[in-house]
């Protein structure tokens, strides 16, 4: 009788959107948008145990499904359906990544079950061979085969590693009050204000490619007016949180995704710990990340899974210390 297969124990790292651009409606319903993706070192815990047949979910946190909506569960049944096998699993979420805060929690737990399950289950497909599946699954999870700095098009599936990968510490801010991304999106499309700099994006990449580092300033997300619209409870919070990145010397400060989690982006580790601090002391919930390059995010997957259990620090924090018109996925 073969031995039973031990369990995978996998990282699932969270996103930020550097600048966010939609472009107009698609036919298909989707958005059509320019993203530039950054990967961080915040991420969820994916521990998957081989099951005969069955494929079961359990997370610990209450506001994630473990029913046929998550989309980790629907990754791995999806999964055997276009590989034909009949292996199960049972996926254990461990969250850490804030949930429906704008930073792909969801989506990358996603793929981190379809790389996981190529390896448990022998697959060989690879993330080119995967790709297939997690377009189907929505617009983010596509990118997390791919990690990095990447300019996604499209809906942003379309997913293009940038010859320049950034190096930084961010610090990420949970105002603990999720946002629908439907929503969102259904208050930009609604509103009459013209959206200006379509080529924010194209410009900082020739800016960068020609050598000049000092253009994270003309980034920019066009949901945050339409999210911050849709929870005006929140302006406050963005302005105090904004201050405080930029005063502590962020290159950037931005909502990530559809938020409502907010974001600055140092090339000081010193400053970042400031910042976060000055944040923790206003009552706020303050993660320190580091950003994780396309090699480092490739390395991290060529481990061995126990090996990557121990592997990047995420930078805790000092706390106390698919994007359809209609019920997009959390991005």
């Amino acid at each position: 009788m073969a031995a039973a297969r031990p369990a995978l124990h996998l990282r699932a790292h969270a996103k930020v959107n550097l600048a966010l651009e939609v472009l107009g409606t698609r036919e298909d319903g989707y958005h059509e948008l320019r993203t530039l993706f950054q990967t961080i070192s915040l991420h969820d815990d994916v521990v998957l145990r081989p099951r005969p047949k069955d494929v079961t979910i359990r997370c610990d946190h209450p506001g994630v499904p473990t029913d046929e909506t998550n989309l980790a569960m629907r990754a791995a049944r999806d999964l055997q359906r276009f590989a034909g096998v009949t292996h199960g699993v049972e996926i254990t979420l461990t969250k850490r990544i804030p949930v429906a805060g704008g930073l792909g929690g969801g989506s990358s737990d996603a793929a981190a079950v379809l790389m996981g399950l190529d390896r448990l289950w022998r697959l060989g497909l690879g993330p080119a061979g995967l790709h297939p599946v997690a377009r189907r699954l929505g617009a983010d999870v596509p990118y997390f085969l791919i990690g990095g700095t990447a300019l996604g098009l499209a809906r942003g599936d379309e997913i293009y590693p940038l010859w320049r990968q950034l190096r930084g510490d961010v610090v990420v801010v949970d105002p603990e009050r999720p946002l629908s991304t439907a929503a969102v999106f259904k208050r930009l499309d609604a509103s009459l204000t013209p959206r200006d700099g379509t080529n924010r994006i194209f410009r900082f990449i020739s800016s960068d490619l020609a050598g000049h580092g000092t253009a994270f300033p003309i980034l920019s997300n066009d949901l945050e007016r339409p999210a911050l619209e849709e929870a005006p409870d929140l302006a406050a919070r963005v302005d105090l949180i904004r201050g405080i990145l930029i005063r502590e010397g962020a290159l950037m400060a931005s909502l990530s995704g559809s938020g409502a989690s907010y974001f600055g982006l140092f090339d000081d580790p010193g400053r970042a710990r400031k910042a976060q601090s000055r944040l923790v002391a206003r009552g706020l919930k303050a993660l320190r990340a580091r950003t994780l390059s396309l090699d480092q995010y490739r390395r991290l997957w060529a481990q061995p899974a126990k090996v990557r259990a121990r592997g990047l620090d995420q930078g805790r924090s000092g706390q106390h210390g698919d994007h359809r018109r209609q019920g997009h996925p959390g991005r």
